[in-house]
């Protein structure tokens, strides 16, 4: 019997371990984009953000990485790559004292962050799953992610653990320890709080929700081995494609 994961490390042990080639994420995103994640290359997403996190940005725990992207895959990846590292990741508006800001508008984070001491690191993340570098122009002293990611390596194991009681999450004012991160409990899906079943389940969640609902769901699905389908705005959840996506819940 599978020990239901408690940290963001057995977690990721899970992703590669556990059914490693079934799916566990896939994305509904603009323009018809629709990707798809094994538990294996999913892992290899986190863990690649994650080497990237610490070789490139010296990330280590503690850090605060404050993830100014939308709910999308990507910024999935950049949650589990930061809590694998050890860091606090900030989904809110740019707080002071954040030591890396992944933003997929460069130029505005930019101009927000002017006065700000000392100076976060800045990434650009682009969004769509083929564009392998950031298109246009960047801002001086402004890191490519999509452009280096690709060049670190496909598993990580970090040199340090957070404490418990260290801060993974700071959303809204509202922050989660480590310890509370993966705690097991009810779930909120499409508003509705509701326990997940023993078995594993394919769960629609959608981007409308918001991140306080989709992430801690998407969180505890993958801890219960079951896998997730997050729709963008805009992307009806329509019969057919529940039909298609196997969907068992949501």
């Amino acid at each position: 019997m599978n020990t239901v994961p408690n940290t963001p490390a057995d977690l990721l042990n899970s992703l590669r371990s556990n059914h490693a080639t079934s799916p566990r994420l896939s994305w509904y995103g603009p323009d018809s984009e629709r990707v798809e994640f094994s538990g294996r290359v999913l892992d290899n997403w986190v863990a690649k953000t994650a080497n990237y996190l610490v070789d490139e940005l010296d990330a280590a725990p503690g850090t605060v990485v404050a993830v100014d992207l939308p709910l999308h895959w990507r910024s999935l990846v950049w949650l589990l790559a930061t809590w694998a590292v050890g860091g606090t990741a900030v989904t809110a508006d740019l707080p002071d004292g954040a030591d890396i800001v992944a933003t997929a508008h460069p130029a505005d984070a930019q101009e927000r962050l002017a006065g700000v001491a000392p100076v976060p690191l800045l990434v650009a993340v682009a969004l769509p799953a083929l564009q392998m570098r950031w298109l246009g122009e960047l801002p001086p002293r402004t890191l490519d992610y999509s452009g280096d990611v690709r060049a670190h390596a496909d598993v990580f194991f970090a040199d340090d653990a957070p404490a418990p009681g260290d801060v993974a999450w700071l959303h809204d004012s509202v922050t989660t320890s480590y310890a509370a991160l993966l705690a097991q409990g009810e779930v909120m899906i499409d508003g509705v709080a509701q326990p997940l079943p023993a078995e594993p389940q394919r769960v629609l969640l959608q981007v409308r929700d918001g991140w306080d609902a989709v992430v801690p769901a998407a969180l505890k699905i993958w801890a219960a081995g079951g896998s997730v389908v997050l729709l963008d705005d805009g992307v009806a959840a329509s019969d057919h494609l529940r039909s298609t996506e196997n969907i068992t819940l949501g």
